[in-house]
């Protein structure tokens, strides 16, 4: 009996045991199956989904009546790649990083994955926020985000995965403040939050993170203090806060850190003294405080941290010396302390510092000599400590610096020679010693220095000559001497510099000829010899420097002819103003500067060159008015000022030119009327004046050229009727009218009636027998054809026939008003018709397109917009037109669709605007039924339509993004500065800007938004797109140029980005105004990145488009202004003085003060070096507001790399010493 009941309970057991198993096992095919459909599910839902996607997650179908299909189920989901199961089967870790997923996290079901303790979801394209459901993944351990564009707020729940050891948010564009909740974290052994648009201040929760070892909260938008709380954390490793906002002074408590061995809290706006607490960071091996505005002096106890191999306390306002402590830290890699106010002497003890290869003390204000201890630093790679005011000589222990490849003692007062150790330096790569008092001769030994690439001894009193074997620097590629008293001839052995691009050698006293061996230098773009004693001839081989970019031959004694080749110079170009002392030269035949960079207005004594046949200065950059003085050149057959900036009017006096046969002033700024004076120049066989803002009517005066063979008077203001004395040119062959204000018919001449439409098309009222001219009816002809004596005639006879004339006009307005009484019975009323279509028949035309549309038909809408709707249209000539029909007006209450008269001139003046990058305006339509524009067609049409497809915008490479926002940045130029009176857009945007089969960019709907509101005077009226209108408007109410330029820097983000960049407008509106963003974060990922030579490119269109949405008021100068502001004094006015002043023999130390102070701001800009630095440029980055930014546009737009004006503003200081300098050598 005992034994049935043991093996009933055995029995029970068993049967419990199998009853648990098989529902263990079915739950586990449950979850499974629901792990497997929701990751599905999320794969799904994201925008590239297809099936090279992920191709190994698939289910297989469950069968819950086969056991073998739960095993298929389990095995297929824990065999996907990316997914980790546990020994249930259940998922524990999901790793998907860099496999370009684009899409959200919304269909990613946290709830269905109750053991997950890995998700790694980095380097994708996921955007949209971070679920508050993430919280229910409370086994996560380890959740990694980074790089993505998830953006929105971190949620508080987060603070709810109390499992969490790693966390990294990082790279996406996260903002919103960090949730105190974080705080609970107690397992989080790692936070990576940087680059994002997180701001608000730490939280102080953050101090009970105790298990925190790595800490990085840098790139972002931080204000406030650090807080104390943060020396709680002593298992800290790893603390980056730079690149922030951060104020306040470091607290002491971060000295408690004991774990530290990485500290970087720079480029943030923290004041105050380093605290000496910052000695007990005993493992501290990296320490960045750069770019604060931290003061005090350095504290000794930094001698302390033996372990550090990096210290930079550079771009500060730290005084008072170096602390010989700094010599106990014989593990220093790296000391960077540039830019400070620290003096005294450099510290003997810096020569203990054996580890050592990279030191920068520059730009402070050190005393005293080099100390001879440095030559103890043997692994000393670079050396800079320009900018002081070291005295003394160079030491010979300099030499021993074996390692030294960059070696900087420029803008100091060093005196003696150059040691002959230094040419032990055979790594030596840069050798910069300009700026200083430095004499004897340039040692030979310098010819041992093989890896040279750069040398600069300038600006010190060398004397002797170049040492010939100075041909050995095979790697040279930068060579300065200028500013000494070197002398003796230039040896032919610097012909052996192959690898040479920069050559200096002004202002000296080299003489003898220029060697013919410099011809040899290929690579060569620039070469400046002037201010020395050279004589000869320019040798011919000077022509050979086909990468040459700029040659000064100026002050020397150089005689015969330029030679011929140097028009081979195709990359050679002529800066500045062209000087008043060209009229000395009174022997010239011939000047030709065209296509160049000559600015400034022609000098009137150009009028003392009597000999001059030729003046050739098209191309260039010249403004004023041109001078009456020209009349006095009496021997001029050629006279090209085209393609210039030229004002005011046409002189009369040019009627002197009696030998002229050629004068073009077109493209210019040229006013006023044609002088009838013209007429005197017989010889003139092509005159050319299109492209000016000319007005009145053709004087017929003009016919009487006889030799006149090609006229062109278009793109002007002219109006009236055309002269019909033109009928008596035979002569003529050539003629272009277009786009003026004429009308009547066209003279029975040749070269009229053989002219094509597209030189007579843009005037209205033009008739005659010419293809796409209207007829004229006979009354306008012979009116027309009225002599003076015909016109005499008609004044006597008119009295006689006045009453006749009168009965016949009542009688004829009785019948037309009865008929018209009549029709408007029958026909629908056409009053106030205006019609400007094209050039052609404006009724003809306006029934084409209305049939091309069918009547506006919406299947023929391409677009819509806050002003009308457009529509294509193909007109039956095959020409592809964009009609714009205009919504309705609404005046005094009733619903219309004309426009009043100040509409028809508002677009007319429209009409004159040609740019290469605004869209071609053909003309308008006002009738009862509707009004319309008429635009060039873009077949690829706007550039909102292509950055919102897909497809399209994988087609929009970097390059041609680059292009597009330089295009729109030349036609916003244009319509600012070179419309009169400017064109003020008013609604820049994506809908509003199109592109072409090539993507070349074109800007539409300009000027509409103000001539649809005419009487809207003061243009104060709200325009423009939502998320593109300045927020300053909200509050001045005012309509400038300055609106545009907001809605430039929106629309050149939105280019980059490949959205609306709505998150940093925020961002910058609820900030201090900069904006710290990194490129990686803005830029499109649907295409590969961009190249280093066009993201350079990008940085700065950046860089100006940040600066283009700051307050609108701080703006001083439209930012698309493509004519940059120079210093008060521009530089060649300098040098014109200077010339004046010694020609007439008065010379004084102002002029020369002013001549050498630009000497020096010149200077600066050739070391491009000093420039180019990211470290340099990035310390200002915080000044780089609306006025230099300015300048930077006009930089981008036109291909420049100018920084002129932050030269002088930024180096001021140490101009002083080289003025001082300059004033004693020219003295």
């Amino acid at each position: 009996m005992m034994g049935l009941l043991s093996l009933s309970r055995v029995f029970s057991l068993v049967s419990l045991a199998l009853f648990v198993k098989i529902h263990f096992s079915l739950n586990v095919a449950s979850d499974s199956t629901r792990e497997a459909r929701d990751l599905l599910k999320w794969k799904a839902s994201l925008q590239n989904h297809n099936t090279s996607l992920l191709p190994s997650w698939t289910l297989y179908p469950f069968n819950s009546t086969n056991n073998s299909a739960h095993h298929k189920t389990k095995r297929s989901l824990c065999l996907w790649s990316g997914i980790s199961c546990n020994h249930a089967g259940s998922v524990i870790g999901v790793n998907l990083t860099s496999l370009s997923l684009r899409g959200t996290l919304d269909e990613f079901s946290f709830l269905s994955f109750p053991q997950l303790s890995y998700l790694d979801l980095s380097t994708n394209e996921l955007f949209g926020t971070i679920s508050p459901q993430i919280s229910n993944l409370y086994q996560l351990k380890y959740l990694d985000l980074s790089t993505n564009k998830l953006f929105g707020n971190i949620p508080s729940e987060i603070g709810q995965l109390h499992s969490l050891a790693s966390l990294d948010l990082s790279e996406n564009q996260l903002n919103g403040s960090i949730p105190p909740s974080i705080g609970s974290l107690s397992n989080l052994g790692s936070l990576s939050l940087q680059v994002n648009n997180l701001s608000g201040s730490i939280p102080k929760e953050i101090g009970k993170l105790m298990s925190l070892i790595y800490l990085d909260l840098s790139w972002n938008q931080f204000i406030g203090s650090i807080p104390p709380s943060i020396g709680s954390l002593s298992n800290l490793g790893s603390l980056s806060l730079q690149v922030n906002n951060l104020s306040g002074s470091i607290p002491k408590e971060i000295g408690k850190l004991m774990s530290l061995t990485y500290l970087d809290l720079s480029w943030n706006q923290f004041i105050g003294s380093i605290p000496p607490s910052i000695g007990s960071l005993s493992n501290l091996g990296s320490l960045s405080l750069q770019d604060n505005n931290l003061s005090g002096s350095i504290p000794k106890e930094i001698g302390k941290l033996m372990s550090l191999t990096y210290l930079d306390l550079s771009w500060n306002q730290f005084i008072g010396s170096i602390p010989p402590s700094i010599g106990s830290l014989s593990n220093l890699g790296s000391l960077s302390l540039q830019d400070n106010n620290l003096s005294g002497s450099i510290p003997k003890e810096i020569g203990k510092l054996m580890s050592l290869t990279y030191l920068d003390l520059s730009w402070n204000q050190f005393i005293g000599s080099i100390p001879p201890s440095i030559g103890s630093l043997s692994n000393l790679g670079s050396l800079s400590l320009q900018d002081n005011n070291l005295s003394g000589s160079i030491p010979k222990e300099i030499g021993k610096l074996m390692s030294l490849t960059y070696l900087d003692l420029s803008w100091n007062q060093f005196i003696g020679s150059i040691p002959p150790s230094i040419g032990s330096l055979s790594n030596l790569g840069s050798l910069s010693l300009q700026v200083n008092n430095l004499s004897g001769s340039i040692p030979k030994e310098i010819e041992k220095l093989m890896s040279l690439t750069y040398l600069d001894l300038s600006w010190n009193q060398f004397i002797g000559s170049i040492f010939p074997s100075i041909g050995s620097l095979s790697n040279l590629g930068s060579l300065s001497l200028q500013g000494n008293n070197l002398s003796s001839s230039i040896p032919k052995e610097i012909g052996k510099l192959m690898s040479l691009t920069y050559l200096d050698l002004s202002w000296n006293q080299f003489i003898g000829s220029i060697p013919p061996s410099i011809g040899s230098l290929s690579n060569l773009s620039s070469l400046s010899l002037q201010v020395n004693n050279l004589s000869g001839s320019i040798p011919k081989e000077i022509g050979k420097l086909m990468s040459l970019t700029n040659l000064d031959l100026s002050w020397n004694q150089f005689t015969g002819s330029i030679p011929p080749s140097i028009g081979n110079l195709s990359n050679l170009s002529i800066t500045g103003t062209i000087p008043p002392g060209i009229g000395n030269a009174t022997n010239l035949e011939g000047i030709d500067f065209s296509f160049n960079h000559l600015v400034g207005e022609i000098p009137k004594e150009i009028g003392q060159l009597t000999t001059l046949s030729r003046l050739i200065l098209n191309g260039n950059k010249l403004c004023g008015s041109i001078p009456t003085e020209l009349g006095f050149l009496t021997q001029l057959e050629k006279l090209d000022l085209s393609a210039n900036r030229l004002s005011s009017s046409i002189p009369e006096n040019l009627e002197n030119l009696s030998k002229l046969f050629y004068l073009n002033l077109s493209c210019n700024r040229l006013s006023q009327e044609i002088p009838i004076q013209l007429e005197k120049l017989n010889q003139l066989s092509e005159l050319d004046l299109s492209q000016n803002l000319l007005r009145g009517e053709i004087p017929h005066e003009i016919c009487n050229m006889k030799s006149l063979e090609m006229l062109n008077l278009s793109h002007n203001n002219l109006s009236g009727l055309i002269p019909r004395n033109f009928e008596d040119m035979h002569s003529l062959s050539s003629v272009d009218i277009s786009y003026n204000e004429l009308h009547g018919p066209i003279p029975n001449n040749k070269a009229f009636q053989d002219a094509s439409i597209e030189e007579l098309q843009g005037n209205e009222g033009l008739c005659g027998n010419v293809s796409g001219l209207q007829h004229c009816n006979v009354s306008v002809s012979r009116r027309h054809g009225f002599t003076k004596a015909r016109k005499i005639m008609f004044v006597i006879v008119f009295p006689l026939f006045g009453s006749l004339a009168l009965l016949i006009g009542v009688i004829g307005i009785f019948i037309t008003f009865r008929r018209r009484k009549r029709d408007l019975v029958h026909k629908e009323p056409n009053n106030q018709e205006t019609f400007s279509v094209l050039t052609f028949d404006g009724r003809i035309m306006h029934e084409d397109i209305t049939r091309a549309t069918m009547n506006f038909d919406a299947d023929y809408c391409i677009g819509k917009g806050g002003s009308g709707s457009v529509y294509k249209a193909e007109l039956p000539s095959g020409d592809v037109v964009a009609v714009k029909k205009l919504h309705s007006l609404h005046a005094n209450g009733s619903e219309t669709t004309t426009y009043p008269k100040e509409f028809a001139s508002e677009i007319r003046a429209l009409s004159q605007i040609r740019h290469r990058n605004i869209v071609k305006f053909y003309g308008f339509c006002s009738h009862a039924r509707y009004s319309y524009l008429v635009y060039e067609y873009i077949e690829r049409g706007s550039l909102a339509t292509i950055l919102s497809n897909e497809g399209a915008a994988a087609e929009l490479n970097w390059s041609k993004r680059v292009n597009v926002i330089r295009g729109v940045a030349h036609a916003l130029s244009y319509m600012h500065h070179n419309c009169y009176p400017p064109i003020v857009h008013r609604d820049i945007s994506s809908k509003n800007v199109l592109l072409d089969l090539e993507y070349e960019a074109y800007v539409s709907d300009f000027g509409i938004a103000k001539v649809l509101k005419v009487d809207s005077s003061n243009l104060t009226e709200l325009a423009g797109t939502y998320g593109y209108v300045a927020p300053e408007f909200a509050y001045t109410m005012k309509v400038t140029e300055k609106c545009d330029v907001y809605s430039f820097g929106v629309l050149a983000l939105e280019v980059i980005k490949g959205n609306h960049p709505k998150d940093f407008l925020f961002s910058l509106s609820t900030s201090s105004g900069n904006m710290n963003i990194a490129l990686n974060d803005v830029l499109d990922r649907r295409i590969p990145p961009p190249s280093l030579e066009v993201e350079k490119k990008l940085k700065s269109i950046m860089e100006v488009s940040f600066s283009c949405l700051d307050d609108l008021q701080t703006s001083e100068t439209p930012i698309l202004s493509l004519s940059s502001t120079s210093l008060s004094v521009p530089a060649d006015d300098l040098f014109l003085l200077f010339d004046n002043l010694v020609t007439e023999g008065l010379v004084n130390r102002e002029a020369l003060f002013l001549f050498a102070t630009r000497r020096v701001v010149d200077g600066i800009m050739e070391e491009r070096l000093w420039f180019n630095s990211p470290i340099i440029r990035g310390r200002y980055r915080k000044l780089f507001q609306r006025r230099e930014a300015g300048r930077e546009a006009a930089a981008l737009v036109q291909g420049d790399d100018s920084f002129l004006e932050y030269a002088y503003e930024f180096r001021f200081k140490m101009c002083l010493l080289k003025i001082n300098r300059l004033l004693f050598w020219v003295s």
